[in-house]
């Protein structure tokens, strides 16, 4: 599943720059040049990691990155900060505003990368191609296969994206609704029971290995993946 990333840089050269490197990496690319591009960008699609310029035409970017913490639909988004300004104060007052990490410039593309693929790992496991084990299922992001002990698993594209979310966020419970927004995307409108229909999918095609258990259903609150069998 290929990470969307998002450039707020208002410098032209540096913006193409940036684009060129990510999309030679792998991932989806949008940018925008001030604050009213970047909010329009994500009302539209909300990325998955957004590389933000402290100074931008219109506002400071730290600003954004506060308003964009402050916002529900927007706080959770692994945001590196990119400037020219390297002091220790600096630092820190762009981490205490939100930023999860922070690069001063010139950097160079394979520490960006490298930056960028560690924040995911981080906070962001599905988005990332790194096999996943838990009990005797496994998952391959990059062959999209998935296996219980030696017996390969058929699904559905729906059916490996949510278990592979649901895999990498092993015993936490996520509603219906958080669930559209991690598998589907926020800006996919569809029903919420939409959600259970691909959840009984996914145990059926679970079921062959007697991997369906770890689907758990916690009533009035949704569902979770745990190796651990429950009563």
């Amino acid at each position: 599943m290929s990470a969307t990333i998002l450039i707020i840089e208002d410098e032209p050269a540096i913006l193409e720059l940036l684009s060129i490197n990510l999309q030679h990496a792998g991932y989806a690319v949008n940018t925008a040049q001030d604050t009213r591009q970047a909010l329009a960008q994500i009302q539209s699609v909300l990325p998955d990691l957004i590389l933000l310029d402290w100074m931008l035409p219109d506002q400071p970017g730290i600003r954004l990155a506060q308003q964009l913490r402050a916002a529900p639909r927007t706080r959770e988004i692994p945001l590196i900060m990119l400037t020219a300004r390297g002091t220790e104060q600096d630092k820190v007052d762009g981490l205490e505003a939100g930023a999860d990490d922070y690069l001063t410039k010139p950097f160079s593309p394979r520490e960006l990368l490298a930056r960028i693929k560690s924040l995911l790992r981080r906070r962001a496991p599905q988005l990332t191609p790194d096999p996943i084990q838990a009990g005797d299922l496994r998952l391959d992001p990059n062959t999209r296969q998935v296996f219980g002990g030696q017996q390969a698993l058929p699904m559905g594209p729906t059916e490996f994206r949510l278990l592979h979310f649901l895999m990498t966020h092993a015993q936490r419970v996520y509603s219906r609704g958080q669930l559209l927004d991690q598998v589907w995307g926020d800006h996919v409108f569809v029903e919420e029971r939409t959600v259970d229909v691909h959840i009984r999918r996914l145990r059926k095609a679970l079921s062959p290995a007697r991997q369906d258990h770890t689907i758990q259903t916690v009533r009035g609150a949704g569902y979770r993946f745990s190796t651990t069998h429950t009563e």
